[in-house]
Parts: C-alpha cells; structure tokens; sequence
C-alpha cells in the first residue's frame, strides 16, 4: 500500500480533534435530507476510511446513519434509549471492542435489532456470533452483503406492520 494509504489506516485526524459528535450529525442530517426510509443503522466504526466508505453505500439505501467510533459509544446510545434496525460493528477498536459491545446490547434485551459483525480478521467471525451478532461480513463488505442484509431487515419491517 502507498504512505498515503497506510497514513489513512491510522486516521487522518489529530487525535486532539473532538468534532466527531458533529461529524456524525451532519452525516445524519445529510441522510435525512435524502429521504428518509425510516431504516435507522448504527455504524460502530473507529476507522475513518472505512466509516466514510461504509456510510456512503448505506447512503444509497436512504439510511439514516449514526456513527460510533467505538464499542462503549454503541452501548452508550442503547442506554440512552436510541433505537436502530442494523448495527455494523467492526471488531478492533480503542475503549471497547466490537464483540464487547454485541455483548452487552443484547444484554440490555436488544433482540430485535440486526447485529452485524465485520472484520478482515480470520477469527473474527466465530467471536461475533458467540457475543450475540445475527450475521459476520468479511471486511471489505461487498455491495450485495450490504444490500441483502439491508432487504432482509425492510422485508421483516414490512412484515410486522401489517
């Protein structure tokens, strides 16, 4: 990989920055203002390149995106009452990891949001789906494993209104 890509593995920001509140607000604004499907998704996330990548695909589903750059700030929504219908949660993050986090949302009695678990890690799917995750995508997440988990979720919406 080029200096410019490894550069960007770490994060392109001074760790000094604490605008990420305001990063993830304008990304759920911009979200909303392309119509809402109602699809709420947690995005728990600690790489800014992957993060930014991962919101513009759920971009063209008309999600309205929440950004979590870490375990303890996923947990720290649910306990203040936020509710989404798909978490995509990578595994490797500062504070509290991926599988820490599954863990202890679905603790809290969240059974009906869909957890997905992703990592490029080779053991990464086995400790995803023992912390309670529905599904694990390898990462990087192919367009179609997005789409099929996002058609799962609408059809199951669908299904319970009615």
């Amino acid at each position: 990989p080029s200096s410019q890509a490894a550069r960007a593995e770490r994060s392109p920001f001074p760790s000094s920055w604490t605008s990420w509140s305001s990063i993830s607000s304008i990304l759920i604004m911009a979200s909303k203002a392309q119509g809402s499907s109602s699809m709420k998704v947690l995005v728990v996330e600690d790489n800014t390149v992957q993060w930014m990548v991962l919101s513009q695909k759920l971009r063209n589903y008309q999600c309205e995106i929440t950004l979590a750059m870490n375990g303890k700030e996923a947990v720290d929504l649910f306990l203040k009452g936020k509710k989404f219908d798909i978490i995509f949660c990578d595994k490797d993050m500062p504070i509290m990891t991926g599988p820490e986090a599954v863990l202890k949302i679905r603790a809290m009695g969240e059974t009906d949001v869909k957890i997905v678990g992703m990592s490029a890690d080779d053991d990464a799917m086995e400790v995803f789906i023992s912390a309670g995750a529905d599904i694990f995508v390898p990462k990087p997440i192919k367009v179609q494993d997005l789409e099929s988990v996002i058609k799962e979720v609408v059809n199951k919406k669908k299904n319970t209104m009615v």
